[in-house]
């Protein structure tokens, strides 16, 4: 077993917050960066520690100080906490009280009926099993992370409330919940005296459900979102321009979120003609696509994603482009929608 010494070294960048713009979420006392780094992929057991060091370090060098996991990120599911946990260990657990750190449960984690869900059985022993795996005594932002058709949504709401009292999390959130749950879910949490800090819901250009009810309810209720899949698992880049080029996460078969059959000829032309207004705004189609997911005043930051360190810092760079002109929000509707 490899094992990882103390990185005593690493010492942030003292311009760290200079750049990054902050956005108040909701009614909150908390501002989150305008991009937040997730862990979703690359920081599991099968990846490399280093880079997976690297990226973190980086992204906080950057202003990106809110870190986002879930219990079964990885792979193996709990490996992208427990990666995240050896880089607190390793030189970034003196700057804690600058991270805004969460994590969610929801999906299927371990085996049988309590590994899955929205039970106060199933999400208390997450949320145990995931501070464990992290090292840590808190997290800033405990999840629901999807809606349970098979749990009462109070028993939901109660197990959330809980983790705040018991001292587990300081806020609670839900990821994937629809216009009429979020307003449930808000109007029951008020009730027990543990208000709703933040959504997490996907959003991108290929998919503006949110903008159905989702956002009025957040706006009206002061509630922040924290959107996922700014760039559509990849396909609003540079890499699907010209088709699916081999070896790219949609030629992949055991990729169940990204599949070639999404990848149509209508969304290769409608990518094409969206870079083309990029190139006008002296960006990335990557840039352009982070920058329109930030516009909706519902919308509080994106998480990115990222493989490399070059990656996170051109994602940062799409922050010193965020002004639309209504011509060009006109003529990006027109085309997602022809």
């Amino acid at each position: 077993m490899i094992t990882h010494q103390p990185n005593p070294t690493y010492l942030p960048s003292e311009a760290r917050y200079q750049d990054m713009p902050y956005k108040r979420c909701g009614k909150s006392g908390i501002q989150l960066p305008r991009l937040s780094l997730g862990l979703w992929q690359n920081f599991g057991e099968v990846d490399t520690f280093s880079n997976a060091q690297a990226m973190v370090h980086k992204a906080f060098d950057l202003g990106i100080n809110h870190f986002d996991l879930a219990n079964n990120y990885g792979p193996p599911y709990g490996s992208a906490e427990s990666t995240f946990g050896k880089i607190l260990k390793q030189g970034l657990a003196p700057y804690r009280d600058e991270l805004l750190i969460s994590s969610k449960a929801g999906y299927d984690m371990w085996p049988g009926p309590f590994g899955i869900g929205g039970s106060r059985k199933y999400l208390l022993a997450s949320c145990d099993q995931s501070l464990k795996r992290t090292g840590l005594e808190y997290f800033d932002v405990f999840y629901s992370h999807r809606f349970d058709p098979d749990t009462p949504l109070e028993e939901t709401m109660q197990a959330l409330d809980t983790i705040v009292r018991s001292g587990r999390a300081l806020y609670v959130g839900i990821s994937n919940y629809s216009a009429e749950q979020t307003q449930q879910a808000i109007a029951i949490l008020n009730d027990l005296g543990t208000p709703l800090l933040v959504h997490q819901p996907r959003y991108n250009m290929f998919d503006r459900w949110i903008e159905d009810g989702l956002t009025d309810v957040l706006t009206d209720n002061g509630v922040g979102s924290v959107v996922f899949s700014p760039l559509a698992q990849g396909f609003l880049t540079n890499k699907y321009l010209r088709g699916i080029p081999e070896g790219s996460r949609a030629s992949r078969a055991e990729q169940i979120h990204l599949s070639a059959d999404h990848i149509t000829q209508d969304k290769i032309a409608k990518v094409q003609q969206l870079n083309e207004i990029a190139i006008e705004r002296n960006q990335s189609l990557a840039q352009l696509a982070l920058a329109w997911v930030l516009q909706p005043q519902a919308v509080t930051s994106a998480i990115i994603g990222a493989s490399r360190v070059e990656q996170i810092e051109d994602c940062v760079t799409a922050l010193n482009n965020l002004h639309f002109s209504p011509e060009q929000l006109a003529n990006i509707d027109q085309i997602l929608a022809g």
